[in-house]
């Protein structure tokens, strides 16, 4: 064997070897890009699930909306240790967002009622027997609500292509302004009341609250002098519908000295409305007046009154709804206990829609007052759209 055949196959190991080490090189090069970009990938992972506890956290401190309060939630929970014992830090320490209501009103003396409480009383006010039901209600951040009424039409003419054309009516605007007065209720309870933990003290203090309000809101409506009070609609001058104007609150006779007559004055009253009002009629009586009504028939027999079929279907008078307001007159001679109207045009309240609440554990010890507070107004806003029944012959 010759020294070529001797190394020929080591020169082939050789080449063999390199071949695997480059190979060997290649797989560790890729091993590595693998896990660099490996790494790459799990430190964008590790920041977006960063981002999204940051995301999650920042929800969480997030104040509930007011249909959504949980329960327990911070400004509940502050209002409700505020009320039980007097206790503000919670309150002077609690942060909302600007869109949320605000818990602190030092130049006020007091603190807004938390979400869930004002609904309530809300609730309660609307429901209950008073005008408020059928008239329009504002919300205003004013002390006072200005109602622009456009009195008369702008007029027309008619002319054919070559006449002169001549000036027509200039509309005139009335403005009716409401203000705004306090309407305030101050409840007590016993403090061993109160620290009972059994007691729902915040629905204690909405239905108090809700009562009171409800009641003095429905008589200032109907009745109010304008007084530190909102302006009644039976407390404007009264004519007879012939001399009606502006101003004034028009009235239909019964035809009877002492009672409602035959119906047919209830008749003359919805005709005695424009026909624009008519639509959104409704009328106004207590129950003693429902009762007399629900009487009368026409020269067929028939009731004059219909009740609802419906469940929840409110009871109707010459085919209009019927609104029990039990501040209404009742029947007498020269009364007026019978309002038609279409009181959505005819009467605006207008309010601010933040109820104060202030704690007051001194001043009838050993009870605790809870002073509440609540700006509202009312008055006529079209005396066209309001007509009263008025007990007389003529």
């Amino acid at each position: 064997m010759s020294d070529t055949d001797a190394t020929a196959p080591r020169g082939g190991d050789g080449g063999a070897m390199a071949e695997v080490g480059q190979a060997l090189a290649g797989l560790i090069g890729d091993i590595t890009a693998m896990r660099a970009d490996l790494y790459e990938k799990l430190d964008t992972q590790e920041e977006r699930l960063t981002m999204l506890d940051r995301k999650s956290a920042i929800r969480a401190a997030r104040p509930a909306l007011a249909g959504a309060t949980p329960a327990g939630a911070p400004h509940q929970e502050a209002f409700t240790a505020y009320l039980r014992s007097g206790e503000e830090e919670a309150l002077r320490g609690l942060t909302l967002e600007g869109k949320a209501m605000t818990t602190q009103v030092n130049s006020d003396g007091g603190y807004l009622v938390d979400p869930e409480t004002s609904a309530s009383i809300a609730a309660v006010l609307s429901a209950s027997g008073s005008i408020r039901a059928v008239a329009n209600v504002v919300n205003v951040e004013a002390s006072s609500y200005d109602v622009l009424i456009d009195r008369n039409d702008a007029g027309a003419g008619w002319a054919n292509e070559t006449a002169a054309t001549s000036e027509t009516g200039t509309p005139t605007i009335e403005r009716i302004s409401v203000p705004l007065f306090e309407l305030n209720a101050m409840p007590k309870a016993s403090q061993r009341l109160l620290d009972d933990a059994a007691f729902d003290v915040e629905a204690w203090l909405a239905a108090r609250i809700a009562e009171k309000f409800a009641r003095a809101e429905a008589a200032a409506f109907v009745s109010g002098d304008g007084i530190d009070k909102p302006t009644g609609f039976l407390t404007h001058p009264q004519v007879d519908e012939a001399a009606w104007a502006w101003g004034q609150i028009g009235t239909v006779p019964s035809g009877a000295t002492a009672d409602v007559g035959d119906g047919d004055a209830l008749i003359e009253l919805v005709y005695a409305l424009g026909a624009e009002y008519r639509a959104g009629g409704v009328f106004v009586m207590n129950s003693k007046t429902a009762g007399a009504l629900r009487k009368l028939k026409d020269a067929d027999g028939r009731h004059l009154w219909s009740d609802g079929f419906a469940s929840a279907e409110p009871a109707r008078l010459l085919g209009y709804r019927v609104v029990i307001a039990e501040d209404m007159p009742e029947i007498a001679a020269g009364a007026t206990p019978i309002a038609f109207g279409d009181f959505r045009a005819g009467y605006t309240i207008a309010e601010r829609p933040d109820l104060r609440v202030l704690r007051d554990p001194f001043s009838a010890k050993p009870h605790v007052l809870f002073y509440a507070t609540k700006r509202v107004g009312g008055d006529v806003s079209d005396f066209a759209a309001i007509k009263l029944l008025r007990i007389a012959a003529s």
